[in-house]
C-alpha cells in the first residue's frame, strides 16, 4: 500500500467520521443540555465526544462501528455524567438561585397539525420549569428520565448506555418519574395563553400594579431570579403571592422604565427578552398552573454570563 493510498484512506475515514458526527450533533446537544442545563458545559462534552469518536474511527484495528448514533449517544451521556461532579461543585458557590442557561431563538410560527417531526423537536426542547425540577434528581435518575421520557429510549437501550442492568434502570426511571410528577405535572400551556398571560404580567409588573399582580399570580407562585451575583436576582427563591406581588410592584419604579420587550422562543416556548440601552437585561419565562391562566412560576435569568448570545 502506497503512502498516497494510506493518506487518501485516512482522509476518507476522517470525512466519514465528521459527517456521521454532524448528522447526530443536534441530538447530542439536546441530550447533554437536558442533563447539564449549561451551554458551555454541553459544548465541552460534545468536544470530548468528537475527539473520542474521531480517535475510534481512525483506529483501523478497532473494527467498524455498526451503529454510530448509539455509540455517540453512549459516549456523550457518560461524558456528561463525568462532568456532573465539576458542575455540582461550581453551583455550590453560585450566588443566589441557579437557573439553567436559556436556549433563546426566534419565535417560530406554530407547526401544522400532524407535523410529527416538529412535535419530536418540540419534545426535545425541555422547558425551563421542567429543567429546574430535573436539577433535584440524582445524575443517574436524571439521565434515565431524560433518555426515557424525553427521547423515548427503551429500558434495554438505557441499560446499555448507562452500563446498568435493566432492573436498575427501571427503578431509576420509576423514581425519577414519580419525583418529577410530584413537583410538576407533565403539561405545557398553550402558546397563545402563555403569551397573553405574559403580556398582562409585564403590564402589571412594569407598571407597579399590585392589584393586577395579585389577580395573575397563583397562591403558591415562586419567583426565581438568577443574577449570579452579577445582576439583580435575589439570594433565594421567593414563594407566596403576596410576597412576590409586593416585591415586583416595589421594583417597578427602578426597573419598569426604559425597557424594550422582544418576544422570543426560550426552550421551545414563547417568552420575552428584556433589553435596556441596546443590551439584553434579562430573559423572562412564566409557568402556568395546569389548565389555567394563573402564574405558578416566574423564571428571570439576568446573569450576563448566560445572556452572552443575546448581547
Amino acid at each position: 500500500m502506497t503512502g498516497e493510498q494510506t493518506a487518501a484512506e485516512h482522509d476518507a475515514a476522517r470525512e466519514t467520521a465528521t459527517r456521521e458526527y454532524a448528522d447526530h450533533r443536534e441530538l447530542l446537544f439536546s441530550l447533554v443540555y437536558n442533563l447539564l442545563g449549561s451551554v458551555a458545559d454541553t459544548e465541552d462534552v460534545l468536544q470530548d465526544t468528537w475527539l473520542a469518536w474521531a480517535a475510534r474511527r481512525a483506529d483501523a484495528a478497532a473494527g467498524p462501528v455498526e451503529h454510530p448514533k448509539a455509540y455517540l449517544v453512549r459516549v456523550a451521556v457518560n461524558r456528561a455524567l463525568a462532568q456532573q461532579a465539576a458542575v455540582s461543585r461550581r453551583r455550590e458557590t453560585y450566588v443566589g438561585p441557579w437557573l439553567p442557561e436559556p436556549l433563546v431563538g426566534p419565535l417560530a410560527e406554530p407547526a401544522a397539525v400532524g407535523d410529527g417531526q416538529a412535535q419530536v423537536e418540540r419534545a426535545e426542547s425541555v422547558s425551563l420549569a421542567l429543567l429546574v425540577v430535573l436539577e433535584t434528581l440524582s445524575p443517574l435518575e436524571r439521565s434515565a428520565f431524560v433518555l426515557h421520557e424525553v427521547f423515548g429510549y427503551s429500558g434495554a437501550e438505557i441499560a446499555g448506555i448507562l452500563g446498568r442492568s435493566p432492573a436498575a434502570v427501571r427503578q431509576l426511571t420509576k423514581r425519577a418519574r414519580e419525583h418529577v410528577r410530584a413537583r410538576r405535572p407533565r403539561y405545557e400551556p398553550e402558546p397563545a395563553v402563555r403569551r397573553q398571560v405574559t403580556e398582562r404580567f409585564l403590564a402589571a409588573a412594569l407598571g407597579g400594579d399590585l392589584a393586577a399582580l395579585l389577580e395573575l399570580l397563583s397562591p403558591e407562585v415562586t419567583l426565581w431570579g438568577d443574577g449570579g451575583g452579577k445582576a439583580p436576582g435575589g439570594l433565594r427563591p421567593l414563594t407566596g403571592r403576596s410576597k412576590v406581588a409586593r416585591l415586583l410592584a416595589g421594583l417597578a419604579p427602578k426597573t419598569g422604565r426604559g425597557l424594550d420587550v422582544e418576544w422570543r422562543s426560550v426552550n421551545g416556548a414563547p417568552a420575552v427578552v428584556l433589553s435596556a440601552f441596546g443590551r439584553a437585561f434579562a430573559v423572562l419565562v412564566l409557568d402556568l398552573v395546569p389548565d389555567g391562566d394563573r402564574i405558578c412560576g416566574i423564571y428571570a435569568v439576568s446573569n450576563p454570563d448566560k445572556l452572552g448570545g443575546l448581547a
